[in-house]
């Protein structure tokens, strides 16, 4: 049954989501981009893994493009369907370095892996997509388990900082046992720091 209620509140949230305005997504996306940017953890990363956005998502290339005029490594995300993972690849033009990949999403170039891949342990911060949050960071993301994998087995250092758009958050996500926690969530009006209930999460798991 709960799986179930999952899937029909991530339909829910995500029809939601792709009725939200062309102007709205562009001025609430620069919101939660002036309001990712001032988080000390960005402040003071050397590399940070961004998602790259698709559909009615919460734009990231404002965020891109000043974390890379500030001198942070950035890089993207690389889909291996075969393996059901993510790989971390450096790009330094998000304009140039990408282009459609795995279901249209921009992915970087062929090119790039053979020499821009980023070991996921270097990565001091993760951008984190996803279809529904709450504010004590659980998340559900759109099924495939990428992110959750690459958080929880390749990256788990790193501080998880989730963009959504407030629409997007609920009282309580239905969460499941490999469903990874998020440090912060952010919206175009809260930032919601989750680090404690992120790390309790570690705790029971690592019991």
């Amino acid at each position: 049954m709960q799986s179930e209620d999952r899937t029909t509140l991530r339909r829910r949230i995500l029809a939601e989501r792709a009725r939200i305005s062309p102007d709205s997504l562009r001025d609430w996306s620069l919101a939660i981009t002036t309001r990712a940017l001032a988080l000390p953890i960005l402040a003071s990363a050397t590399v940070v893994f961004v998602y790259m956005h698709f559909r009615s998502e919460v734009r990231t290339g404002e965020l891109i493009k000043d974390l890379l005029v500030r001198g942070r490594t950035v890089c993207v995300p690389h889909t291996l369907p075969e393996q059901s993972l993510l790989q971390a690849v450096r790009i330094c033009d998000p304009e140039h370095d990408v282009a459609p990949g795995y279901r249209g999403i921009p992915e970087p170039l062929p090119g790039l892996l053979a020499r821009a891949v980023v070991s996921p342990r270097d990565i001091d911060a993760v951008i984190v997509p996803g279809s529904v949050f709450d504010s004590g960071g659980g998340r559900l993301g759109y099924g495939g388990g990428y992110y959750d994998r690459f958080l929880g087995l390749e990256a788990p250092e790193a501080v998880r900082i989730a963009l959504a758009f407030g629409l997007q958050v609920v009282k309580k996500v239905p969460a499941e046992p490999h469903d990874q926690f998020m440090d912060f969530v952010v919206t175009e009006e809260n930032l919601y720091d989750c680090r404690r209930m992120r790390h309790a999460q570690d705790s029971r798991i690592s019991r």
